[in-house]
């Protein structure tokens, strides 16, 4: 990276446990240089004041992203990636990454065939997505991380990770279209994954169902008739609100666009969901 001296290495440590607070950092006397980068021996815990409103300031982070893109060490770049995940979690410091060309320095990451590491670097990207700017910066990897969130292991720890960054992403309009051609997947999804994953991606389909440019998309998607089931009893009420939301979402747009809907015989094929309400006249 761009102005950063190998002299200056960070040895950044990181809080692994559910606080997800940040325990930072010592610079080191000098370079020290292995195979591997740097060594996780090199590496020290200091969480100063035992407080979690330390902020990094540009030449901390420029520090920590050139650590990371030297690194093979998967130790490191597993916490180093945490450390800037936990780091991005201010919004001062999402605008500061941005600036420095760490977006893509955590965006490839996403590539390792470490599931861990891939984690960690989509949490990153999360928080970073926070900041609008950096959505545009982060929108060249949604088709990896599709790929990653819609083929991977089902209830992973990347499929939430990656779903939680799309509904990072989708909350303007302006990256939505993105999404068009995988919502057959998301509803695969949604039928085949536990409770938390339910409700990821009803948090992503309720997001593109607010968006009328969505719409098409959502209603000629192939989606199993299990999808009914999410209507029985036994549907927990957290996944049967939102799945009402998306449809009255979807209602709505219709209703904007001059449609109405009616439900006609129930499909015997596969189909749309929301082929039950087929757009019949316009107003």
């Amino acid at each position: 990276m761009g102005g950063a001296r190998a002299a200056g290495w960070v040895a950044a440590g990181l809080a692994l446990g559910e606080g997800a607070g940040f325990c930072l950092y010592r610079v080191a006397h000098g370079p020290r240089h292995s195979k591997r980068g740097l060594r996780s021996s090199e590496f020290t815990e200091d969480l100063p004041n035992g407080s979690y409103d330390d902020i990094f300031n540009a030449e901390q982070l420029q520090k920590l992203l050139y650590l990371l893109e030297s690194t093979e060490d998967p130790v490191i770049t597993e916490r180093a990636l945490v450390t800037l995940g936990n780091s991005a979690a201010f919004s001062g410091n999402q605008a500061i990454i941005r600036e420095l060309g760490g977006i893509p320095i955590v965006g490839n990451k996403i590539n390792s065939p470490n599931h861990s590491i891939k984690e960690k670097a989509l949490n990153a990207l999360n928080n970073l997505s926070v900041n609008v700017e950096n959505q545009g910066k982060i929108k060249v990897f949604v088709h990896q991380v599709c790929e990653d969130v819609l083929s991977g292991p089902l209830d992973s720890a990347v499929q939430l990770a990656g779903l939680r960054l799309f509904t990072n992403m989708t909350v303007t309009n302006e990256h939505q279209h993105m999404l068009s051609g995988y919502a057959a997947d998301l509803f695969r999804v949604l039928l085949t994954g536990n409770g938390t994953t339910k409700v990821q991606v009803l948090k992503l389909l309720v997001n593109l169902s607010e968006n009328p440019a969505m719409t098409e998309g959502l209603l000629t998607a192939q989606v199993d008739l299990s999808f009914l089931s999410l209507f029985d009893g036994h549907t927990a009420q957290e996944i049967l609100l939102r799945v009402l939301t998306l449809f009255q979402n979807i209602n709505n747009c219709l209703q904007r666009g001059g449609l109405l809907a009616i439900q006609p015989p129930l499909p015997t094929v596969p189909c749309s969901p929301f082929y039950m309400e087929r757009i019949v006249s316009r107003k």
